[in-house]
């Protein structure tokens, strides 16, 4: 922002040395360009339209929500700066919104945004409904403060807001975008590719699969509360490991976000660059469609999925120890459930790895009437998670040792992940981590059958009326010992019935230029305001 200049100043100057102090004015005092590479490219830039973490960590330099955790887990106030369950009304949530915050366009951020905003992300198109089922209604009470009433008594709500970016109605209305894309159909809407977000950057250009750019927002609310020291981003992802890790070590690009378990000591050991390590909140595990009357995308009598015993079969066939020494290289916590070490819900005893036991395995396959075994189509992603394709050959092998035959088909999220989202797979790799860090958050996503915006994920297709009825009383159960032994009874089921074949618990390694400072973060988010550079 340009500063008014002195009169004395401008007449005891020459024009061009006038022009010299007005471009030194209007420079920022430091400016640096992080060039970022990840392995996979942002889906989509509305923010409602897809719920995935390597697009939410991205598109949360554009927009921002009420509130969000920070690198160790703890809620943060940021649209928001406060928030409390009313004590005389326990079932309406009331948050206090940040005064004099702007969107890109100008706009002053007002309580009908937060309003249009929660509409907007329960919408049917958005794939952020399931986090708001509890919401009854959302309305302003006054210039500075919106009123959330839910269904019933709902303490843990506020956990479901991290990742619901608020939006300008004027401009979504103005330009189409009222309603969230529809992701699962392939289609776009103006907010997919343009943006007018409060964030601290700003949209300069996109291409998708290849590069986007934003610029610091010289009007962001932050300045002076967070370093600010990146003034540009510059994001590209390259979807080979060994082409993103050469990109860093020439300085193409300065930050990494998923290092490669492989190239970790060889980064450490170059003086020019940064490593930090963490762990994250997210597993990586299987699915199968078990709901199918017969296989799709393999060859088998019926389908072998449905039967209980295939499934725990296979379970009990996969080696995670052996993965995590061979392929993550130690950088991977191998772990017998999907839920995250990290959350409400998780016992050490779920966590228990199945013991490998091959001539088990195989009798268990005999006795579902698959002896001779079958065969089906594994669909992998290559740039979604760590080693993700590495993980899904070894899958080839250990599935073979009790007569399943999987023919793997790799592809980019971008392929994969709608296959998942509208149930075109019998099985596949997935990854998940708990943005709430509470049980719910999986169960509405990826056990719930597909209802009420509920089960967007749940491609195992499991159908049960009575733990889709125990899933939906955890959003507004106020009494939490009673919502836990609700949680307790969930898991049970989800163990025992083996739909999901879990893997590992990722862990974080990033990497960047030595004077970047950029810290490990659970949720594997990245504030770029907060990154510090030294001088």
């Amino acid at each position: 922002m340009l500063k008014r200049l002195p009169a004395s100043l401008l007449a005891s100057v020459g024009p061009a040395a006038v022009l010299a102090v007005v471009l030194a004015a209007a420079a920022p005092a430091y400016a640096e360009t992080l060039k970022w590479a990840r392995a996979s490219d942002v889906q989509t830039l509305d923010p409602h339209a897809y719920n995935e973490g390597i697009t939410h960590a991205f598109n949360q330099q554009i927009y921002e929500p009420l509130v969000a955790r920070s690198d160790d887990g703890k809620l943060i106030g940021v649209l928001a700066t406060e928030w409390q369950m009313l004590p005389d009304h326990p079932d309406t949530w009331e948050f206090k919104l940040r005064p004099n915050v702007t969107f890109h366009d100008g706009a002053p951020f007002t309580p009908d945004d937060v309003v249009f905003s929660f509409q907007r992300a329960m919408a049917p198109t958005s794939n952020m409904r399931s986090l708001l089922n509890a919401v009854d209604s959302v309305t302003v009470k006054d210039d500075h403060t919106v009123q959330i009433k839910t269904k019933g008594v709902s303490p843990l709500l506020v956990n479901n807001l991290v990742n619901l970016f608020m939006m300008n109605r004027a401009w979504a209305e103005k330009n189409g975008a009222a309603v969230p894309q529809d992701f699962k159909s392939g289609q776009e809407n103006y907010a997919a590719r343009n943006e007018n977000g409060t964030g601290a950057y700003r949209l300069v250009s996109r291409e998708a699969d290849h590069r986007t750019e934003l610029v610091a927002y010289d009007k962001y609310w932050g300045i002076g509360q967070f370093p600010l020291d990146i003034d540009r981003i510059i994001y590209t992802p390259i979807q080979s490991p060994a082409t993103r890790v050469s990109a860093l070590i020439s300085g193409e690009v300065n930050f990494l976000q998923d290092v490669p378990p492989q190239d970790i000591a060889k980064l450490e050991q170059n003086p020019d660059l940064r490593v930090v390590k963490g762990p994250e909140n997210r597993t990586i595990f299987f699915g199968v469609n078990m709901g199918a009357d017969k296989l799709t995308y393999g060859e088998a009598k019926g389908n072998p999925f449905a039967d209980k015993r295939v499934r725990q079969a296979m379970n009990m066939a996969i080696d995670r120890e052996v993965i995590g020494k061979a392929i993550m290289r130690g950088q991977s916590i191998p772990i017998g459930t999907i839920a995250p070490p990290f959350i409400n819900g998780y016992t050490e005893e779920m966590g228990k790895l199945p013991k490998v036991d091959i001539a088990k395995a195989k009798e268990m396959m005999a006795a579902a009437g698959y002896g001779d075994g079958f065969s089906v189509t594994l669909n992998c992603t290559n740039d979604s998670f760590v080693n993700d394709e590495r993980i899904c050959q070894a899958m080839v092998g250990m599935m073979a040792k009790i007569g399943i035959t999987v023919h793997l088909d790799v592809q980019p999220a971008g392929v994969v992940y709608p296959m998942v989202a509208n149930g075109k797979t019998d099985f596949y790799l997935m990854g998940w981590g708990a943005s709430t860090f509470d049980s719910q958050y999986i169960f509405d996503n990826l056990v719930h059958s597909r209802s009420e915006g509920r089960g967007a994920w749940s491609a195992v297709n499991f159908n049960n009326k009575e733990i889709d009825a125990k899933i939906e009383t955890l959003g507004t159960e106020a009494n939490l010992d009673k919502r836990n032994a609700t949680i307790a009874d969930i898991w049970k089921v989800v163990q025992d019935e083996s739909f999901y074949l879990p893997i590992h618990a990722q862990m974080l390694a990033r990497a960047s230029q030595k004077k970047i400072h950029i810290t490990p973060n659970l949720s594997n988010s990245i504030f770029v305001k907060t990154i510090s550079v030294d001088k």
